[in-house]
């Protein structure tokens, strides 16, 4: 699409100049023939001409002069339209060349990154740099002016792409992402230990609340136990066995102590 589109600019260019050419000699030659009509040379333009019924006049001298004025108003025009096409034209190469000029930077700058170069000397880090970018198979067609400024520019970042080289900023990576690792794994102990204790809290009160029914059950089997007692010890003192045999005899058991 790049490529269609430089030609059909090309081809704009052509047909604007061209045309331009033709005004001009157009208008050169209306300009001398009726400057030698009028001085007697050649004669004027015959072309009869009338509104209506009337009779028909001659109007082929006001014709020449009207269509030698409007060739001249174009000529007069013309170099307004030039000098806008010659802005538009040295604004679109200045985006083409800035475009260019940052493509390359960006090439030089990252493989300024990757440590490629290392000569340290100025004059010599920019031939490098020029070196490089002029081998390199996207920059075949661009002008030695604009690969040795962009080459200059990255010349003059040259400590911001060591500061920021791709090992550096690997590492960085790496350590930022093995930091991220141990922070989930702390979370997913932090979650596994509030899970192991809200076990042991429900477990807790699971327990307790057996306990406490256990000792109700305790408490009440005491007290059932303490109310039969006396029955029986009354039961087997009017027992017949009893009064049969003087030696045997049941002595009343005293009064339970209250369960705590």
């Amino acid at each position: 699409m790049s490529a269609l589109h430089a030609i059909t600019l090309s081809c704009q260019n052509i047909f604007i100049r061209f045309t331009f050419f033709l005004i001009c000699a157009a208008a050169f030659f209306a300009i001398s023939v009726t400057m030698l009509s009028a001085l007697g040379v050649l004669p004027w333009l015959s072309m009869h001409a009338g509104f209506g019924v009337g009779s028909a006049i001659d109007a082929g001298v006001y014709i020449q002069i009207g269509l030698t004025c409007l060739v001249l108003m174009l000529a007069f025009y013309l170099p307004a339209n030039a000098r806008m096409m010659a802005l538009e034209n040295n604004h679109r190469k200045f985006a083409m060349n800035m475009y260019d000029i940052a493509g390359a930077y960006q090439m030089a700058h990252a493989a300024d990154r990757s440590g490629a170069f290392s000569l340290r000397s100025e004059f010599d880090a920019v031939k490098e740099r020029m070196a490089f970018l002029r081998n390199h198979p996207d920059l075949q067609s661009l002008e030695p002016e604009i690969l040795e400024l962009a080459a200059q520019m990255s010349q003059v970042s040259q400590e911001l792409a060591e500061t920021y080289g791709d090992a550096k900023v690997s590492r960085a990576r790496t350590f930022l992402q093995q930091r991220q690792e141990e922070i989930e794994q702390f979370q997913r102990r932090i979650e596994d230990a509030q899970t192991i204790q809200h076990e042991l809290r429900q477990w807790t009160h699971d327990v307790e609340i057996e306990e406490s029914i256990a000792k109700s059950q305790l408490k009440r089997l005491r007290d059932e136990l303490f109310e039969l007692l006396p029955e029986l010890s009354a039961q087997l003192q009017s027992s017949p066995d009893s009064q049969d045999s003087g030696a045997s005899s049941v002595i009343a058991m005293s009064p339970p102590r209250a369960a705590e």
